[in-house]
């Protein structure tokens, strides 16, 4: 018998063990927390356009959806390369990289809203539908983009 589980009196229907059960709970405490976060940000969707930073801290890393998740500093870099001499014509669309998308939105708020940019974050985690700039993108089909002219991206 493992640590984790237990059998009962009976012998033949498994217990989880009481550390096992704080663990589960935990867990599930935490994803409770999280869809929490989630949904307040959906309350508030344009936060960066009403001059709130808007944060990652509602996501958690999925490792199955192929995402880059980057330290604040190199987050910051990558997004202030994508923004350097963008005008209101440009399209950005970033790929596969939340953290980036959200200083790039952030960086962008500094700016006069005729000033920007529009930007599209191109990801298969759906969490991310909470902002207006969401496209679901799946890397198997990098040029289905539903509801984007790929032309707008220089994509053939």
């Amino acid at each position: 018998m493992n640590s984790g589980t237990q059998v009962n009196e009976s012998g033949d229907q498994p217990v989880l063990s009481s550390i096992a059960l704080a663990a589960l709970q935990e867990f599930y405490s935490e994803q409770s927390s999280q869809k929490e976060k989630l949904e307040d940000l959906k309350a508030r969707r344009n936060a960066a356009e009403q001059g709130q930073p808007l944060t990652m801290e509602p996501f958690t890393e999925d490792w199955n959806a192929s995402q880059f998740w980057y330290e604040g500093e190199t987050a910051e870099e990558l997004a202030s390369r994508l923004i350097e001499g963008v005008t209101n014509e440009c399209h950005i669309a970033v790929v596969s990289a939340p953290s980036v998308y959200i200083r790039v939105k952030n960086l962008l708020s500094q700016k006069h809203p005729e000033e920007r940019p529009k930007i599209y974050l191109l990801e298969f985690d759906q969490r991310f539908d909470v902002y207006g700039d969401f496209i679901k993108y799946d890397f198997h089909h990098p040029t289905r983009l539903p509801g984007l002219s790929t032309s707008l991206l220089g994509v053939r």
